[in-house]
């Protein structure tokens, strides 16, 4: 298997096994190289929020560890960021989680075969300070025989919603069946509050089609609107980010012509190259999570 030493932005790195299939016909090589072309638009979503990174080292048919902490041979120019994390499984109070700011460390990360990164929608100051969320976040989960089709057409009945509180919201696939929904909004500590509060209007005003409990049984045919990654304690996959599967598949931005016309699950599906190109066509379509802040009603 094929390594080499690359400077990457005046970091030294040695990437190694490049040749080695991550995915049936996808290797590690490619993986580092697509995370490296996506880096410019990629980077603001993930700069100052700690990462989970998922690894696959022997790929994706091999095991997977959720990895938080950052691992004892991180290098020192590796931002980290130590966060509560009470009640963690790890059984520890705290823990030093990798901070992806810059290209040598998403660089770091696809070498280690962290194919998914996952935030939280709350950053970390330069000194530490944990700051209240600053998005709002809606998984659709369509229940089968639910389809993607029905979790766009949820996501139109929420975009509504949320437009009559004043709020702003812009689609992204999960990168697997379902559909993301993130509000930018000024810092808040009720965001929680409020997710849960409009995913059960919506679920109240569609029964037939929506449902806000976890309950598994409840969402036979439907499209389970989770609310719960608003938990501070929870995560969601990075916009962009790769996601394992058999093939290599991407969470996706999109626009609203694009939910609104989607009649069938493939026509959401995109790969990395064609993720590339469609930032050739439309820049970063989530760079309003980055500007928009609008305060929760």
């Amino acid at each position: 298997m094929s390594s080499e030493q690359v400077e990457v932005e005046g970091r030294r790195l040695k990437l190694s096994n490049l040749g080695k299939d991550l995915y049936p016909e996808f290797t590690k090589g490619e993986v580092i190289d697509y995370y490296a072309r996506v880096a410019p638009v990629m980077l603001p979503h993930l700069r100052d929020r700690p990462s989970t990174r998922i690894r696959w080292p022997d790929g994706v048919h091999g095991g997977k560890f959720f990895e938080k902490n950052a691992p004892s041979h991180t290098p020192g120019w590796v931002r980290t960021a130590t966060v509560p994390t009470p009640g963690s499984s790890t059984g520890r109070d705290t823990l030093d989680f990798v901070v992806v700011d810059d290209l040598p460390t998403l660089v770091w990360c696809a070498n280690l075969a962290a194919l998914e990164l996952h935030v939280p929608q709350w950053k970390v100051g330069p000194r530490g300070k944990v700051h209240d969320p600053d998005l709002v976040v809606f998984d659709l989960d369509p229940g089968a025989p639910a389809t993607v089709v029905e979790a766009c057409e949820v996501a139109c009945l929420l975009r509504a919603l949320l437009a009559e509180d004043g709020l702003e919201s812009h689609p992204k696939t999960s990168g697997k069946k379902g559909l993301h929904l993130y509000v930018p909004i000024k810092e808040s500590a009720r965001t929680s509050e409020y997710a849960k509060a409009a995913a059960q209007r919506l679920a109240e005003e569609h029964p037939g089609l929506v449902v806000a409990k976890m309950d598994k049984r409840l969402r036979k045919g439907k499209v389970f609107v989770d609310w719960s990654q608003n938990n501070p304690a929870k995560t969601t996959v990075a916009p962009y980010s790769l996601r394992a599967g058999d093939a290599p598949s991407v969470s996706t931005p999109l626009t609203w012509d694009e939910v609104e016309s989607c009649e069938d699950a493939a026509d959401l599906s995109f790969t990395p190259g064609e993720v590339l190109e469609r930032i050739d066509e439309h820049g970063d379509l989530l760079e309003p999570l980055l500007t928009d802040r609008l305060p929760l009603p």
